[in-house]
């Protein structure tokens, strides 16, 4: 198991317990390039540099800068920031409860792994785990992250507990503005021939589904690559042109052939 990204107290009330909290997704896996200078092979390096003077700043120089006006900031140190940390750093505390239900999926951000971090604790985890679970309800609270306070949820989870960070209010775009224009009904001779796709489609949940196709490609030329003796220092191009293909077509007679196609292939299974 990853190190724990955060260590803190959960609390409800005047019952409290040691917790750890992980991330529950990670893109170690992926596929990650650094930029070279192709003439050389060398690593690109990035640096601070100073806009007037042109010369690289330190690390230790670096400080954060609000903008009051054009070329006009308020410099705030790290002792600066520690000084407005607030108990939230490291006390999550639930203060109110909702319906799981009743939160819409577009404001939950990220998922982390929340346990317990001391074995005398576990039973007030548990307590707290499982009367959420049983009342259907998840707990609200808000927590420092990143030197920004968050607010989250807590959703059981078998026999832990997901926190989730949500976007703020103003993060989340009202859908109104972008569906308004969407007035137009389904005629109902349709419908059946969806819900008949639907149902030929219709399968459990597999983690397959998400599999990354690019993320697969590009293993495989990496694995090519690292064969040769060389690596190839010209790139084939050319072009293409694409032919125009009309997509105009009747919707009814498209959907009659999909459900034909479907229930063909689920007989010959």
């Amino acid at each position: 198991m990853p190190r724990p990204y955060w260590k803190g107290y959960l609390k409800l009330s005047l019952v409290t317990c040691p917790v750890a909290m992980s991330p529950a997704t990670s893109e170690s896996e992926k596929v990650r390039f650094h930029t070279l200078n192709k003439e050389t092979g060398n690593r690109v390096v990035s640096q601070y540099v100073d806009s007037v003077t042109g010369k690289p700043v330190k690390d230790e120089n670096e400080a954060k800068g609000y903008a009051r006006g054009e070329n006009d900031y308020i410099i705030l140190t790290d002792d600066d920031l520690d000084a407005v940390a607030l108990d939230t750093v490291k006390t999550i505390d639930i203060d109110k409860f909702v319906p799981a239900e009743s939160i819409e999926w577009v404001y939950l951000e990220k998922p982390h792994y929340l346990m317990p971090d001391d074995p005398v604790g576990h039973e007030a985890f548990a307590v707290i785990r499982d009367a959420m679970a049983s009342d259907k309800v998840v707990g609200v609270s808000k927590l420092v992250i990143g030197r920004r306070e968050r607010a989250v949820v807590l959703e059981p989870r078998d026999e832990g507990i997901v926190l989730w960070t949500l976007r703020f209010g103003d993060e989340v775009r009202p859908e109104e503005s972008y569906f308004e224009g969407i007035d137009e009904e389904a005629d109902p001779e349709l419908i059946p021939l969806v819900q008949q796709l639907i149902k030929q489609k219709t399968s459990r949940w597999s983690p397959d589904m998400v599999s990354d196709p690019i993320q697969e490609s590009l293993l495989k030329i990496i694995a090519e690559k690292k064969k040769a003796l060389k690596p190839a220092n010209k790139v084939a191009k050319g072009k293409q042109d694409a032919a125009q293909v009309s997509n105009v077509v009747n919707i009814m007679d498209a959907l009659k052939k999909s459900v034909a196609a479907e229930l063909k292939s689920s007989k010959a299974r």
